[in-house]
């Protein structure tokens, strides 16, 4: 699995309802829904955290739930497949990934459903991660 078939995989969720702590296309996706079915349909597992408030003054382990997950911090210009955490809001974090040069798919709570489109300069970037490749991979 590279991170432009994560890319991929999160753009085929574009359109699916919002719910909070969803995991599944049909019945709604949160933002860590979205990088789980993104995962999933990439043919990763996901171990993502699933107790968890909208908002909340305890920053979440962003390292660790990331290496968990197969991803290592990334540095320099965003690729397809990267994963930010953002900060679009006190006590707020929202995972976004990216999906194409300036795009992210990402969880809409306002709209309601998962959406593409660039990423809003008021949102502090707090962490900046990439799929690391598959052992079968070279």
């Amino acid at each position: 699995m590279t991170g432009g078939d994560l890319a991929h995989a999160a753009q085929a969720l574009v359109g699916a309802p919002y719910r909070l702590h969803g995991r599944n296309r049909a019945t709604g996706l949160d933002c860590i829904g979205v990088l789980a079915c993104a995962l999933q349909a990439a043919g990763r597992q996901a171990a993502l955290p699933s107790n968890y408030r909208l908002r909340s003054r305890i920053v979440p382990p962003f390292d660790a739930i990331a290496s968990a997950n197969g991803l290592s911090a990334a540095f320099g210009p965003v690729l397809p497949g990267d994963v930010l955490i953002v900060r679009p809001g006190p006590c707020q974090q929202h995972l976004l990934i990216a999906s194409g040069p300036q795009q992210f798919v990402h969880a809409h709570i306002t709209l309601k459903r998962i959406v593409c489109g660039p990423l809003r300069p008021d949102w502090p970037l707090l962490g900046h991660w990439r799929l690391n490749p598959s052992p079968q991979e070279p």
